[in-house]
């Protein structure tokens, strides 16, 4: 028997926001399909109702089993990060849209969207939110009944993003529809319809970060000033380490974060996770991620121990950790994606020469840049160049397609 399986796009305003023929199709239609709240606004519905609960592959699988013209109802545009998508990857049915929240909120306030970060916090880990946001001037954000508005404008107090306000939309198209404009301070106070959306608006001045931090504007280690990632090196390692903006970068002995923060920064829709070992260095780690606006993963541990809970990455950097050198490379080996970067910085030519050999035995394709950098430094109204210590920069690239 074939069915006929659409999926329609509802508002909050239940059948009173649907066009005459979705109505029409669903009274036609024997199976209706859709979450309680959905359903509940088709009390006198006659056909089958199957509320979805739980995972989607029991439905997908009654559906194949027992085919039947079905709608099946899902809030504002089911491909905006609804179940459309998982849906019509899986089965054929036909999409028809509803206005999504994102185009109702930014109706309320006036302006368009077409220039917003969109991005979603609903049933998802508020994880490296700062840094995909940092520095955009509109943000759309889909918030669920945990990562609410007023959770979302604590997390952004925590990084100092106070130049941000928001506008919360609730319950959109609905008879208790309310929305307005509310500083992070008020935001966190106040309780919300689990059914919202928020836009962040820029508002005032932020602090901007190039790529090379200057090192002074780091926490560092006291008196013991100087056990950073340079600049310049950490640079030339961050090239080396060929991220992109969806990496997966792991970064072993971070120490002062430098490396790891800067390469948040520019995997900003992907994941870093730094392990430190030494409890005063993870503290300033922690106190340059809220500076720097870097939500990365830092683990209190000594690799390879500590890297089992991390996902698999598309690159590795190493400044420390040189006595577990081997033990780490086996991990990475195992668990680097094809095409990926292991990148070790090497003051020594017994660490240089311990690397090399270690990325060959384990049929990494390796090459070497020596970095022999020197600042310049005046000395009363005459400019000298004071040299930094060489550097041997190693890169060892996995064999295969990435």
């Amino acid at each position: 028997m074939n069915q006929s399986v659409k999926l329609i796009g509802i508002g909050d305003g239940g059948q009173e926001s649907l066009l005459p023929i979705y109505q029409r199709w669903i009274d036609e239609s024997e199976r209706l399909v859709g979450g309680e709240r959905h359903l509940a606004f088709f009390p006198q519905y006659k056909g089958e109702i199957v509320a979805i609960k739980g995972k989607l592959e029991q439905l997908l699988e009654r559906l194949q089993k027992e085919p039947k013209n079905t709608v099946i109802l899902a809030s504002g545009d089911p491909l905006f990060y609804g179940i459309g998508n998982k849906l019509s990857s899986s089965i054929e049915l036909e999409i028809y849209p509803h206005v999504s929240s994102i185009q109702l909120a930014f109706a309320k306030i006036g302006e368009p969207w077409h220039d917003a970060y969109v991005t979603s916090i609903h049933g998802r880990s508020m994880k490296g939110l700062a840094q995909r946001i940092d520095g955009k001037s509109k943000v759309a954000v889909l918030t669920d009944k945990v990562n609410t508005p007023a959770a979302l404008a604590d997390y952004l107090l925590s990084f100092g993003m106070n130049e941000y306000r928001l506008f919360v939309a609730e319950n959109l198209g609905g008879e208790t529809e309310k929305a307005g404009w509310y500083n992070l301070e008020e935001a966190r106070k106040k309780e919300f319809s689990p059914l919202n959306i928020v836009v962040l608006k820029k508002s005032g001045l932020a602090p901007r970060w190039p790529v090379g931090i200057d090192d002074e504007e780091f926490f560092q280690r006291k008196p013991e000033k100087g056990l950073i990632t340079k600049k310049e090196v950490r640079i030339l390692s961050l090239a080396a380490l060929g991220l992109q903006a969806d990496s997966i970068v792991w970064d072993i002995g971070t120490c002062t974060g430098s490396l790891a923060i800067e390469a948040a920064r520019i995997a900003r829709e992907g994941m870093v996770y730094a392990i430190e070992k030494n409890n005063n260095d993870l503290a300033n780690c922690q106190k340059n991620m809220m500076k720097f606006r870097t939500d990365l993963t830092l683990v209190h541990g000594k690799a390879p121990d500590g890297l089992s809970p991390f996902a698999d990455p598309d690159a590795v950097f190493i400044g420390g950790a040189s006595d577990a050198l081997s033990p780490i490379l086996d991990v990475c080996y195992d668990r680097l994606r094809p095409g990926g970067k292991i990148v070790i910085n090497a003051a020594t030519i017994e660490k240089l020469y311990d690397a090399v050999t270690m990325l060959k035995e384990r049929k990494f394709s390796v090459s070497i840049t020596l970095a022999q950098i020197s600042k310049s430094k005046p000395v009363l109204q005459l400019t000298r160049f004071a040299a930094f210590n060489p550097i041997y920069i190693i890169t060892g690239t996995r064999e295969g397609e990435s």
